[in-house]
């Protein structure tokens, strides 16, 4: 019977996907809950069908709409396009007029909500750089180059859907060498963040996060920390927030710490040469004009910590947060079971920076389906619930505080629930009789 319940769960999580578009992931929360719970308790064989077929499923039927709440992958055809041209991401903004001669309607239609003096487009802030690291923009580069030329956003999507199943197997296989229950591959296959960032919006996290689950993997494992490193620094390379991992997985012994550093340094390095070489400086791209932008910088985007500190000490209190956390991390880490501190740094930097972008929350889906306390996604909802603050009608920074506060509370309660249950389970054991 609870194959059968397990079975229709995953369905109706399917058909959500496709007869929902737009609006599914308010409901699409309720099977993935169902599901996870009851997935890992039907025998490995059902479960794995169970999985790769969520691992499938949700995301490319995510894929059949056009995306939803994001525009950016719009820049990531773009940036695959002037590549495949020749000419290097990081040197002109969309709008520069040294790369009209690549507008195509598709991309720069007659109006759009991206406007500049010489016409509209579908890419968001097109007067300004590309922010994506060099591997992003190679994925960029190879899913243009694959692509039909009249195609537009649907082979990105179907790339990044592909690369949320590919994560899906991934992690299966990896619990089940590290000696973990492989049915908690449920918690990645089925969410709702995964299907809708990954497949409908296509955003490049996903593919940071699978590279982030091999490091993970690798190092957990402790054979190779070489290629452990390599694999981190690649993640890094593709989005920045997986070097957010990166006090855990070098909590080891010096040398095999030093190869997991010098390594992830030296795989930086390699993809960023050739930019560095053509472009210069202007491989930032506009991250610190984002920085700026998203008010990280004046204090004014800290929302938990805005409402009982003044802004202009929340960038001095985030960092000191974020430090502590990050050496906690390092120090209390375990070598063979590097998720759990990585997971806590990836959530209290989300629960500081308060992001309006669920796709951030990729990397802790991942670290949780390796076995970080579950109640940790409740950031996942708050930052769907700030990103479209304005559609409730509410004020971001009012939708980030109830939503992140929520959040909060929910990862609190979890903890001294765990920690009661330990106590409770310490005091009912009797006390070892003495010789």
């Amino acid at each position: 019977m609870s194959r059968r319940v397990a079975a229709g769960l995953c369905l109706a999580a399917i058909l959500g996907a496709l007869l929902l578009p737009g609006r599914w992931y308010l409901l699409s929360w309720l099977p993935f809950a169902a599901g996870a719970r009851l997935v890992p308790r039907v025998d490995r064989r059902a479960a794995l069908v169970l999985v790769l077929l969520g691992a499938v499923a949700l995301p490319l039927t995510a894929a059949t709409h056009p995306p939803d709440s994001s525009d950016d992958v719009y820049r990531y055809v773009w940036d695959g396009r002037v590549q495949l041209a020749g000419v290097d991401p990081y040197r002109y903004p969309p709008a520069a007029p040294e790369l009209r001669r690549f507008r195509e309607p598709g991309l720069w239609p007659p109006s759009s909500h991206w406007c500049v003096a010489d016409g509209c487009t579908l890419i968001n802030r097109p007067a300004v750089p590309t922010i994506y690291p060099p591997v992003a923009e190679a994925v960029f580069a190879g899913v243009v180059l694959l692509s039909p030329r009249s195609a537009r956003e649907r082979p990105m999507q179907l790339a990044m859907a592909l690369c949320a199943a590919l994560v899906g197997a991934l992690l299966w296989r990896a619990l089940a060498a590290l000696g973990r229950d492989p049915r908690r591959a449920v918690l990645w296959a089925w969410c709702p963040v995964v299907a809708l960032e990954a497949g409908n919006n296509a955003h490049v996290d996903v593919v940071a996060a699978g590279l982030a689950a091999a490091a993970v993997w690798v190092l957990a494992a402790g054979r190779r920390p070489a290629l452990g490193g390599a694999l981190l620094g690649l993640a890094v390379a593709t989005k920045l927030t997986p070097a957010l991992l990166a006090p855990a997985l070098l909590r080891r012994p010096p040398r095999p710490a030093a190869a997991v550093a010098l390594c992830a340094a030296g795989a930086l390095a390699v993809v960023y040469l050739p930019h560095v070489l053509a472009a210069g400086p202007a491989v930032l791209g506009y991250l610190p004009g984002y920085l700026h932008e998203e008010g990280y910088a004046d204090g004014s985007r800290f929302a938990l910590l805005d409402a009982v500190l003044p802004a202009a000490l929340a960038p001095a209190a985030a960092a000191l947060i974020l430090a502590a956390t990050a050496l906690l991390a390092w120090r209390r880490a375990d070598p063979g079971r590097p998720w759990g501190a990585a997971a806590a740094t990836v959530t209290v930097t989300l629960l500081v920076a308060a992001p309006a972008y669920p796709w951030y929350t990729l990397l802790l889906v991942m670290l949780v389906t390796y076995g970080a306390p579950a109640e940790w996604l409740a950031v996942a909802p708050a930052a769907y619930l700030a990103q479209f603050a304005p559609d409730l009608g509410l004020p971001t920074a009012t939708a980030q505080r109830v939503g992140y506060g929520l959040a909060l509370l929910a990862i609190v309660a979890g903890l001294l629930r765990r920690r009661r249950s330990v106590t409770s389970g310490t005091a009912s054991t009797p006390a070892p009789a003495r010789p």
